[in-house]
């Protein structure tokens, strides 16, 4: 599925924006008989209210809706795409006073509104989609490859994990590199082991579907970013097993390397100038004789020493490994992202990413690409007082504390010690929108994509 604008030529019908505070004006306007329609149907310019206007032949002419208060649209990114669904097919251009961030949150909204996942439903009718010719002032190849990495992430969220596993993981990016002329490596079973990436081979050894890392390079120029996404295709805890409660979701596990992959469309989409790497160690957390155990203890690629005292803590391990191999090259910004912990979504909910730093630079323009992308973030503290708690004496490290707290604070503490990069960025995101909004329908969803793709340019002076 390929998200799209109306062709700029295309002959098309007016949808009027109209805010709650600028009804009157609106109203006086209008001739008569549109004004008496509006009166009539008790439209008040509240937030996505629409109302198809008749033309004189009896087909839908124009239509309007409401662009409720700013009260309203602080509560509800993206309001007015839900309309989209409801107007006649064909191509429609936006009219009223509206900015150029106000224009683009409708377009992009717009946009995201067309996703369908119907890949197990094919016989389920997919309606004519009424297109939105991309309004002045807004960057419709910007917006249009946000839309698409999206639809790349939420595609593979969505995918149940018996037709998602490391290979097809592995497939996907492999795709996505032959569309961009990108290049792909692969370490699979027991090379892992003889390639030294310990951590990811024992928390995949159990499954059938062979662990794997996968490393993608793209561009020749500019400065390196290097993507490292957790790629756990399902999680049923191991050893330590989860209640079903907690794997009905499992098959999202994998929403940080799904995100990186949208990432990653995004910048090849663009042909941002910069050299991209992204590292994915993919595996399934599983269960048979050979499983990793409780209170086993591993020695990581980069030598440190981990007391497993979780076998339901293993999106850190694998991706342990997959940093420590990520800096020993020299990069300019190295991010990771991963659904890593129930903590971050008590913290924060479902609607926030939260992400982890301590470059200034960083933070600055990550804040100012999340207001920008209509992508919402929320800094949390790598707070050195709880290093401690990660070090449980035994080894020198413990994949799972019994502090209690911080639960997200003490994973993004953990997977720094692998990280030889002041320039680091953590996500912990929960990937997946628990009922449908407007332009995120319930399922899959990328969080913080596209405000690193509107901050990689300040954050790398390009």
């Amino acid at each position: 599925m390929t998200p799209a604008f109306a062709e700029p030529n295309a002959p098309s019908r007016p949808l009027h924006v109209v805010g709650a505070d600028a009804l009157d004006s609106f109203r006086e306007s209008l001739p008569e008989a549109m004004r008496n329609w509006l009166a009539a149907t008790g439209f008040e310019g509240a937030l996505g209210d629409l109302r198809l206007i008749p033309a004189e032949d009896g087909t839908v002419g124009e239509a309007v809706v409401g662009f409720g208060t700013a009260r309203t649209r602080r509560r509800t990114r993206f309001g007015i795409a839900k309309v989209a669904a409801s107007l006649p097919a064909g191509a429609w251009h936006l009219e009223g006073s509206l900015g150029v961030a106000e224009k683009t949150e409708i377009a992009l909204g717009w946009l995201l509104a067309q996703y369908r996942f119907d890949y197990y439903r094919p016989g389920a009718k997919v309606p004519q989609p009424a297109l939105l010719k991309c309004p002045e002032g807004c960057d419709a190849a910007l917006l249009t490859a946000m839309a698409e990495g999206e639809f790349l992430t939420r595609d593979l969220i969505n995918t149940p994990a018996a037709d998602l596993g490391p290979a097809e993981l592995e497939a996907t990016l492999c795709d996505l590199a032959d569309r961009f002329v990108a290049d792909v490596t692969v370490i699979r079973g027991e090379d892992l082991l003889a390639r030294n990436f310990p951590m990811i081979h024992a928390v995949g050894r159990a499954s059938p579907r062979a662990p794997r890392l996968l490393d993608m390079r793209w561009g020749e120029k500019g400065p390196l970013v290097t993507l490292v996404g957790k790629g756990v295709c399902f999680d049923t805890g191991g050893l330590n097993i989860k209640p079903s409660s907690g794997m009905s979701l499992m098959k999202k596990d994998m929403g940080g390397a799904a995100t990186v992959m949208g990432l990653a469309l995004m910048v090849m989409r663009l042909n941002l100038p910069l050299r991209l790497r992204v590292l994915i160690p993919a595996v399934e957390n599983v269960i048979s004789g050979n499983a990793l155990k409780p209170k086993d203890i591993l020695t990581s690629r980069k030598g440190l020493t981990v007391e497993v005292n979780d076998t339901d803590a293993e999106g850190r391990l694998v991706l342990a490994d997959a940093l420590a191999y990520a800096t020993e090259e020299a990069s300019d910004l190295v991010i990771s992202m991963a659904t890593l912990t129930g903590a971050a979504r008590v913290a924060v909910g479902p609607d926030l990413a939260p992400y982890y730093s301590d470059d200034a630079r960083m933070v600055t323009a990550l804040e100012g690409g999340a207001q920008a992308g209509f992508d919402p973030v929320w800094r949390m503290p790598f707070h050195d007082a709880y290093e401690s708690v990660i070090e449980p004496g035994i080894a020198d490290l413990d994949n799972a504390p019994g502090f209690g707290f911080a639960g997200s604070v003490t994973a993004a503490l953990f997977l720094r010690r692998f990280v030889d990069n002041p320039r680091y960025m953590h996500f912990d995101i929960y990937g997946h929108t628990p009922s449908d909004a407007p332009a995120r329908p319930k399922g899959g969803v990328g969080q913080g994509a596209r405000a690193l793709l509107l901050a990689l340019p300040a954050m790398l002076g390009l």
